[in-house]
Order: C-alpha cells, then sequence, then structure tokens
C-alpha cells in the first residue's frame, strides 16, 4: 500500500518508517509531514492507499485535515498519545489506531485490519468518530508546548486572545497559554454556554455575576470583561435566555 505519515514529532515519523521495514506487509511510504496544510496539499499530490495519522498536528487536528482534504479514496489508521478523550471516541468509531511509542505488534494487527476492511466502511467509522467528537461538550484539549491539557469546560471561566495567543482561564486560578486564535474554538465553546461579547473574550455564562448596563460583565471572581457595541445585542439575547 501507498503510505503517507502525517505526524508532528520527526522521531515518530522515523521510528514509524523503521518498524514498516520489519512487518510482513508491503507498505511503501511515499511522503511524510507535520501539520494539516501540508497533509492536504501532499495527499492531493500523491494520492495515498493509507494514511497513519496523527491526532493533533502543529496547525490542527487529524479531524481538520479529513475536512479539508479533497482526496479521501484512502484508509486512515490514526496514532495518538494517551489521551482519553480521544481514545474513548475512537474506541466508540472502532477505528484503529497506535498509541505512542507505537509498538510493532500493534502496528501488524493494525495493518491486517485496515487492509481488510473496505474504504466505504472505514469512512462510515470516522465519521462516528468525528461525531462523538464534535458531541463531547464537557472537556477541550489544549495542545501546550510540551504537553496535552485536558479542562473540563465546567471550571473555564474565560479565554482571551492576544496577538495570534489564546490564554484559558479556569476557576481555580490556573492558567494556558496556545498559540492559536480564539476564532479555533469558538464552536466547541459555543456549544458549551459560553458567549463571545467583544472580539477579546469568550466567556462561560456559568460565572458572570452581573452585566453592568454601560457594557461590562462581572465575573464571579471580579474580573472585568468589555462587551464591544456591536456584539451587544446579541450577548444580551445570549444572556438574558440562558439564565
Amino acid at each position: 500500500m501507498k503510505s503517507l505519515i502525517v505526524e508532528d514529532k520527526e522521531y515518530i515519523r522515523k521510528g514509524l518508517l523503521n518498524l514498516l521495514e520489519l512487518v510482513n506487509f508491503d507498505v511503501q511510504v511515499i511522503g511524510e509531514c507535520a501539520s494539516v496544510s501540508d497533509a492536504v496539499v501532499l495527499s492531493k499530490a500523491c494520492k495515498p492507499e493509507l494514511i497513519f495519522l496523527d491526532i493533533n498536528l502543529t496547525d490542527g487536528t487529524a479531524f481538520d485535515f479529513l475536512e479539508q482534504t479533497e482526496y479521501t479514496d484512502f484508509k486512515v489508521i490514526f496514532i495518538t498519545a494517551f489521551e482519553e478523550y480521544a481514545l474513548k471516541a475512537l474506541k466508540m468509531g472502532a477505528v484503529d489506531y497506535l498509541l505512542k511509542p507505537v509498538d510493532i505488534d500493534e502496528l501488524e494487527i493494525a495493518l491486517q485490519k485496515v487492509s481488510a476492511l473496505p474504504i466505504s466502511k472505514q469512512k462510515q467509522q470516522i465519521n462516528i468518530v468525528k461525531q462523538a467528537i464534535h458531541t463531547d461538550n464537557s472537556q477541550l484539549i489544549l495542545s501546550l508546548q510540551d504537553s496535552f491539557q485536558v479542562i473540563d469546560l465546567k471550571e473555564l471561566m474565560y479565554c482571551e486572545s492576544d496577538k495570534g495567543y489564546t490564554s484559558f482561564y479556569c476557576f481555580d486560578g490556573k492558567k494556558y497559554v496556545v498559540s492559536k486564535t480564539l476564532k479555533e474554538f469558538e464552536e466547541p465553546l459555543f456549544k458549551a454556554s459560553f458567549t463571545r461579547p467583544h472580539q477579546s473574550y469568550i466567556v462561560n455564562l456559568k460565572f458572570i455575576d452581573k452585566y453592568d448596563k454601560s457594557g461590562v460583565i462581572h465575573l464571579k471572581n471580579g474580573k472585568k470583561i468589555p462587551v464591544s457595541s456591536r456584539r451587544k445585542e446579541a450577548f444580551l439575547n445570549t444572556f438574558l435566555n440562558k439564565k
């Protein structure tokens, strides 16, 4: 099978290449990359039959790639660190995945399964996974510099953007910073009773203590969040309906 490796860690890519030379399957790696954008270009140009796909990439997730790619006639084996959130969704969809570090025996089992699986069947499985991830509104996984941080959205008070970075402030005083814009978190947060009263803020309705009609939100910890004039009507509709 002509294969593509999409993984943001070079040592994982090299290790997988070495393991693929040892397994009893004819797998030809025709390309490798570390980002969603590069994966979209490579998949269209190379037309792989199989993609080893990391869940978290440098500029997004595996599911961002699956939504953006024009070429879809390939099978997928996901690669992931031990993340309860991702594994729950993968198991729900019965999709083959490999835990890091990749084990050669597990690699052979995954290759055996995916070889016998029709592409149409796997597309159905992946859709189940995507649905499971999109409907789980209780947690958010943040890709930090050296780890993946799970945040309970019930404890997340607000998010603040600044020059391409987003800071997450939790009720227990913890703060996490990721190198992504606030817009990239709108969809999952809006599903979990958050609102965006200002270009630079997304706020958890649960932690609003009061709204000052001059255009200021007061959170329960004393933090004040401005409401922009153009977002005021939408905010009040959401705030009053939710409360």
